[in-house]
Formats: C-alpha cells, sequence, structure tokens
C-alpha cells in the first residue's frame, strides 16, 4: 500500500522525492524506493492500479474542497463495509508517528469504537516525554466505566504520562456539570487539553443507532431532542447540526468533556 501512495503522489500528484518522504514519513532514500517499486509492481501504468489510488484523489479533493492540511481516505472492504479496521490501522500509523516524536508533545484523545480499534493497534512505545490527557470524562450514567473511553487503552499500550477525566460523560443537570468542571483538577486536565498539539477523535451519529444512546449516555427521548433541533453527529459528547454548529441548550448544557474549540485543537484528527 505504501508503495502505491509514493506512486500516486510521484506520478499522479507531481511530488518530487522529498516531498513524498514528508508526506510518507519516511527518508528520501526510501522515498525513492517506493516510487521503483510502484513501477516494478505493475501498478503504475495509465493510472494507479490500485485501490489506493482512488482513495487518495478523494482525500485530495478533501483537503482542497474545505482548505485541509491533511485529510486520508482508506479502502472499505467490499465484504465488510461497515468494518472499521481499515481508518483504524491509518489511525494507529498517525498515532504511532506522533508518538515517536523525540521532542515532547500533548496528544489529547477522544473516546468511541474507532479509536479504541485503532489503539488495539498500537505497539508497545515509551514515550515518557509526553503527555496524553482526555478530552472526555469516563463514567456512565449508571456509575461505571465507560467501555469505549480510550485513555485507559492507550496507558496500556503506551509508557507516558496520562491524564484521565473523573467525571461523568453528560452530568445530570447543568449546575451539576458547573459545579464537577470547576474543581481545580478538572480545571487543570481541560488547561492541559487545549494545549494540546494534536487531537484524536471520533465523530458519532446521531441517527437512530447513534453510539451516544447504544451505549446509553443519552435517553431515547434526549435523542429525540436533538434529532428534533437538527443536531446530526457529535465529539466527545458535544451535538453539532448538518453546518457544523453546536445545538443551543438540550444536553450540550451538561456535557462534561473539555470545552470544544477549533483554535484549540490546530491538528486535529477526526474519525467516523
Amino acid at each position: 500500500m505504501t508503495q502505491a501512495r509514493a506512486g500516486w503522489l510521484y506520478y499522479v500528484a507531481g511530488n518530487n522525492q522529498e516531498q513524498i518522504a514528508q508526506k510518507l514519513g519516511v527518508s528520501r532514500q526510501t522515498a525513492q524506493r517506493l516510487v521503483s517499486l510502484s513501477v516494478t509492481e505493475g501498478l503504475i501504468k495509465v493510472r494507479l492500479d490500485h485501490p489506493i489510488g482512488r482513495c487518495m484523489e478523494l482525500a485530495e479533493g478533501l483537503r482542497s474542497r474545505y482548505a485541509l492540511d491533511f485529510a486520508e481516505v482508506v479502502p472499505t472492504d467490499p465484504a465488510a463495509p461497515n468494518s472499521i479496521n481499515g481508518i483504524a490501522i491509518a489511525a494507529a500509523l498517525e498515532i504511532e508517528r506522533w508518538l515517536k516524536s523525540p521532542e515532547p508533545i500533548v496528544m489529547a484523545i477522544g473516546t468511541g469504537r474507532t479509536l479504541k480499534a485503532a489503539v488495539e493497534q498500537l505497539p508497545s512505545i515509551k514515550a515518557l516525554q509526553h503527555k496524553i490527557v482526555s478530552l472526555t470524562g469516563n463514567i456512565t450514567p449508571d456509575g461505571s466505566a465507560a467501555f469505549y473511553n480510550v485513555i485507559f487503552n492507550i496507558a496500556e499500550a503506551v509508557q507516558t504520562r496520562s491524564f484521565p477525566m473523573p467525571l461523568p460523560v453528560i452530568a445530570s443537570s447543568p449546575d451539576e456539570r458547573e459545579m464537577l468542571v470547576q474543581q481545580p483538577m478538572i480545571k487543570d486536565i481541560h488547561a492541559l487539553a487545549a494545549q494540546a498539539n494534536i487531537t484524536f477523535v471520533g465523530i458519532g451519529d446521531l441517527g437512530p443507532d447513534a453510539p451516544i444512546f447504544v451505549d446509553g449516555f443519552v435517553s431515547a427521548s434526549e435523542l429525540k431532542n436533538l434529532q428534533k433541533v437538527g443536531a446530526v453527529g457529535e465529539i466527545v459528547g458535544w451535538a453539532f447540526d448538518a453546518q457544523g454548529k453546536f445545538v443551543d441548550g438540550l444536553t450540550n448544557d451538561r456535557v462534561a468533556s473539555a470545552p470544544y474549540r477549533p483554535e484549540n485543537h490546530p491538528s486535529l484528527w477526526q474519525l467516523p
């Protein structure tokens, strides 16, 4: 797959070997070898003879249309169109790349099935120079631990300092939420999250089988009310509409996650 990417970047997108090396995170010599392999393996003809070629075209379209610094589209297994394995592997590679940086970073991380699957792909990494902070609480309404809270999973694979958020994902009332987030420890965690160099979050839909509903964080009536005001998705609990604007009131008044502001997360990886 890597040689296919290199071939597309060189022959279709017009990148030179130095640019390819930067984009793939490899040396210039490796980039040259990968471009050569894309030819010798028969991937380069008039077009890139590999599904990743179409994915890279789609990613380039997304970058161009939405002025993104980075976008990656991964193939889907035709036999399992709902599988998250492809995107989990791609995300794991990116997480690993950041964790292997010698310079200290703060990595903020959300929650969800795709992120959990990505973390499960990580090798054992010693990265004591970094800090990993959770953007969301790890307690369900019944007091149990959230099953898809990723901060604990990543702590098992990565030797580094991790900062969980000991809060419910959604508080029982706005007053309770305000009282909780004003605790000095929570304020420190929120402040750390705002310093993140890279942020990985999942995007949950708010359809009939919304993960936030299936996992018990909102009730059926709360989900229906969100849908009535036009909410279509959520990021670490914050519900937003089709224009990407957070909805007013409802569960957003009770979300205990770190305040989500794009300016606080200049390098943001979003996973469906």
